[in-house]
């Protein structure tokens, strides 16, 4: 014996599609405006505090040396534009996650994809000494910047 599922008409698919489609976009639309989603289009480093969480850093950001020569997707974004615009977009879309969901720590910790990406930039905008100091330590396992400049940029 065959169980008979009722027949959904076109007419209620599409209804029930709209709905749904409607339901995201609204939300979606209204989450990127409280969280001010336009502004990490921005090269601006204030959108960075949009998040409680980036208070600090952008604070010391304000009085680090490094203020007067590069902003936040200077040293926190790959170079190359396709790059830049796939990590801005991962990184977003987990930072948003995380923040709703309540899982993001007050003391953030840079994952080791973002550490590698900041490395590359470190040794782009230096590395005429960059190329020196590994020189003088060619043999040895490679350097790391942020070994001994940790807290460059964010004092």
């Amino acid at each position: 014996m065959r169980l008979a599922l009722p027949r959904l008409g076109f007419p209620v698919l599409i209804i029930t599609s709209a709905i749904a489609v409607g339901l995201l976009a609204g939300v979606g639309g209204y989450t990127f405006i409280y969280a001010k989603g336009g502004s990490y289009l921005t090269n601006d480093p204030a959108a960075c505090a949009n998040c409680h969480s980036m208070t600090n850093e952008y604070r010391g950001w304000t009085v680090s040396s490094h203020r007067a020569v590069a902003t936040c997707n200077d040293c926190h974004m790959p170079d190359a534009p396709l790059q830049k615009v796939v990590a801005k977009l991962s990184n977003g879309f987990w930072h948003s996650f995380a923040f709703t969901t309540g899982r993001y720590p007050e003391h953030i910790r840079i994952k080791p994809h973002n550490r590698d990406i900041a490395e590359k930039n470190c040794r782009r905008c230096h590395s005429e000494i960059v190329a020196h100091i590994d020189r003088a330590h060619s043999g040895t396992d490679e350097l790391k910047c942020t070994g001994c400049h940790a807290d460059v940029g964010h004092r």
